[in-house]
């Protein structure tokens, strides 16, 4: 039913996999787990299967049961036979390995990247077409300009650090809860391809971002928690490229923005495969000022951003035409041509 999503899932975190220990044989360098202060992948990886069992299952018991232990089995069980069908199990299990390993070979991929293009970088040309397409402004001057740098440089810094905690929630929402579950393997699909999509365009024109590359710019602004990741990112580059330190990865690299890929596909998705007006506004405002943070800290140059929605679009595509989904014509709609024990293919998905 799903053999399309299941390729193409399983060929990108092999070919990212495959790509990763090429690069680090390559460069002499060995993998990094990016996230290794949380414990061993191989223990960590298991166990974000399990919460995603668990957060499903322990709030909706204790809520149902209204506390009282002796219903909370049945509750429990009822769940487990209706919503966790051998389907569900396999979509979980298959987005988040899937994703987990596209994700750390992306890190990695990007963390080689200084010791495989060298001195190759491209913010001169990007900066250059950024002050073109605002006359001869700074961008990000000029942002700063219209919208202060006070409580704005706060506000946006949240909205762009917010990205960190959506991504894992919302592929945790779209396997375990989507009402079809192709939507799941839509959205894990989309997810793996943006990825893969981003970090190509790491390599095909690599730049380090014009906060980096012209901090000058960007004096005026407070000190942000946007502004000390920033800060701390750099440290880390400079100790890994420069220092040599081995077991960390260094997340300092353009071209295409993926904060603003990755949010406008949770948009999409979200506009999509959900009912909710009030969720669909929120989330495409959640991308607007997100692509107005990249340019207001000076993450990413604007060709950067229009490259990001471009991945976002064409992984959106394509993840859906892998997942069973026909688009219509016209308008922001979409149906499921798969069939699935709970909604079948002639009924409102």
């Amino acid at each position: 039913m799903y053999r399309r999503a299941y390729v193409l899932l399983v060929g990108i975190a092999a070919v990212m996999g495959i790509l990763a220990i090429v690069a680090a044989l390559s460069t002499h360098k060995s993998l990094a787990d990016p996230d290794g202060f949380l414990g061993p992948s191989w223990l960590r990886l298991p166990m974000l299967i399990l919460a995603a069992f668990a957060v499903d299952l322990v709030p909706r018991t204790l809520w149902q049961s209204r506390f009282k232990p002796g219903l909370m089995a049945d509750i429990f069980r009822t769940r487990v036979r209706t919503h966790w069908t051998r389907e569900r199990a396999t979509l979980v299990v298959l987005g988040v390995l899937s994703f987990y390993i596209t994700y750390v070979s992306y890190r990695n991929l990007k963390s080689f990247l200084p010791f495989v293009v060298n001195n190759t970088k491209y913010d001169r040309t990007l900066h250059l077409m950024d002050r073109a397409l605002v006359f001869g402004h700074e961008p990000g001057l000029l942002l700063h300009d219209v919208l202060g740098t006070g409580f704005t440089a706060y506000f946006l810094s949240y909205v762009y650090l917010w990205f960190l905690p959506l991504v894992p929630l919302a592929l945790t929402a779209w396997l375990v809860w989507s009402r079809n579950m192709s939507y799941g393997y839509w959205f894990a699909t989309s997810q793996c391809i943006a990825w893969s999509l981003g970090t190509l365009s790491y390599y095909a024109l690599p730049t380090l971002g014009p906060g980096i590359a012209y901090s000058y710019i960007y004096t005026d602004l407070p000190d942000t928690p946007t502004a000390a990741l920033m800060s701390s990112l750099q440290n880390t580059r400079n100790a890994v490229v420069q220092g040599g330190i081995e077991d960390v990865v260094q997340s300092i690299a353009g071209f295409a923005s993926l904060h603003c890929a990755i949010t406008l596909l949770v948009a999409l998705m979200v506009q999509f495969t959900l009912r909710s007006k009030v969720l669909k506004t929120v989330f495409w405002v959640n991308f607007g000022f997100t692509v107005i943070a990249t340019i207001y800290f000076g993450w990413h140059y604007i060709a950067d951003d229009v490259a990001g929605i471009m991945i976002a679009f064409v992984s959106f595509y394509v993840g859906g035409l892998a997942s069973g989904q026909k688009f219509e014509r016209h308008g922001l709609a979409s149906h499921p041509t798969t069939t699935t024990s709970a909604i079948p293919v002639d009924q409102d998905a």
